[in-house]
């Protein structure tokens, strides 16, 4: 491996793994409120009839989200039956007295502070002026670290871990939303990781193909805009299931919360268009761009192929075919173009041999002189 070869090829790994270990933690923080994956599904089974209210499982059914345009207040209760939320027509309010206001800040363990008395009158504090609110909900979900008995015996079979109620009232008139808590098993990891390596190595032996034809290029080109555009698509969808359904919510938490995956995705794309208008460094671009869309699109995606439930709204198969695309797509990709930017980079090409009558050995063979005479035959 020459030393230029070896610059390029540790400026694409090097740059790759530097943001992967810098943004390591931003992801993990956000991850508790949003997991890349579950194996507990909670559904909704019914909800109260007052037009104008909705509640829907976001996240993979991580959080609940009630959305009130009844044009009523409308009261949630906390674990102690005492006023937790009130979503009101001007936004939604929180009872600092109430256990249940930081307890449901996250999935993570709380401890609420002395003042959560759930006996003491409630005292409101205002926290959006939308009549949209979202909170985890620890009846609705499984928060302890360990699984229930039924599942450390048998994880591979399906459990109804519990049915729940969350209660709630509008004035007089109490209401309930009703649901269900199910261990679903995972599936076999090893299946997808060996078919997503599989596609890997298919792509990345396109890398040896001598003279670097332009299909190749072309074919390459494609496949790191299209890792790109399968990125893009998974992070819509996982603000979809988020409780997201308009642009200006959707971009916003594009440009926050999946900053990275989003810049990746986008990168993809641009280096798969840089690479087709048949620049120099078309094959760096690839495997820099292919390398971050595999990496920050993929990989931390990955948990949906040991886990049977996906933060998707398209179903959970789809979803790890689409997580298995992009990471095969770019590390694939990534690592053909590494092995192209060393066929360009290995060396001068060897000097042809010269032959008698060849003008090189004519220039390189000394002319007769007096003193060193042609020995004669």
């Amino acid at each position: 491996m020459t030393p230029l070869m070896a610059r390029r090829v540790g400026a694409v790994l090097g740059t790759a793994l530097t943001l992967l270990f810098t943004l390591a933690s931003p992801a993990a923080a956000h991850g508790a409120d949003a997991p890349d994956a579950t194996n507990y599904r909670t559904a909704i089974t019914a909800t109260p009839d007052l037009p104008g209210l909705e509640v829907i499982t976001i996240e993979a059914g991580a959080r609940l989200q009630l959305t009130n345009h009844s044009g009523r207040p409308v009261e949630v209760l906390g674990y102690n039956n005492e006023p937790y939320l009130e979503v009101r027509p001007d936004g939604v309010y929180e009872n600092i007295h109430s256990p249940a206001t930081y307890l449901n800040i996250t999935i993570a363990h709380v401890d609420p502070p002395a003042h959560a008395d759930p006996t003491v009158a409630p005292e409101w504090r205002k926290v959006s002026d939308e009549p949209v609110y979202r909170w985890h909900d620890q009846r609705a979900i499984w928060t302890d670290p360990v699984e229930p008995p039924a599942v450390a015996a048998a994880p591979g079979q399906p459990h109804r871990i519990r049915e729940w109620t969350v209660p709630m009232r509008t004035e007089v008139t109490p209401l309930q939303v009703t649901g269900t808590l199910d261990w679903v098993p995972p599936p076999s990891s090893t299946a997808w990781w060996a078919a997503t390596v599989a596609g890997a190595l298919a792509i990345a032996l396109l890398g040896l193909v001598r003279g670097r034809p332009r299909p190749i290029t072309v074919a390459l080109s494609a496949a790191t805009i299209a890792a790109g555009v399968l990125a893009l698509a998974y992070a819509v969808a996982r603000e979809i299931d988020a409780g997201n359904h308009t642009v200006g919510p959707i971009l916003l938490e594009l440009f926050t919360v999946q900053l990275w995956p989003l810049v990746s995705a986008l990168a993809a794309i641009a280096a798969g268009a840089y690479s087709l208008s048949r620049r120099a460094a078309g094959d760096f671009a690839l495997a820099l761009g292919a390398a971050a869309v595999g990496l920050f699109a993929g990989m931390v995606n990955a948990a949906v192929f040991h886990r049977s439930i996906a933060p998707v709204p398209w179903g959970d198969t789809p979803a790890r075919l689409t997580v298995a695309t992009i990471i095969a797509l770019g590390v694939g990709v990534a690592a053909a173009g590494m092995l192209r930017l060393r066929g360009t980079t290995s060396g001068t090409p060897t000097e042809p041999l010269a032959t008698p009558d060849s003008p090189a050995n004519a220039a390189t063979t000394p002319s007769p002189t007096p003193n060193n005479p042609t020995p004669s035959t």
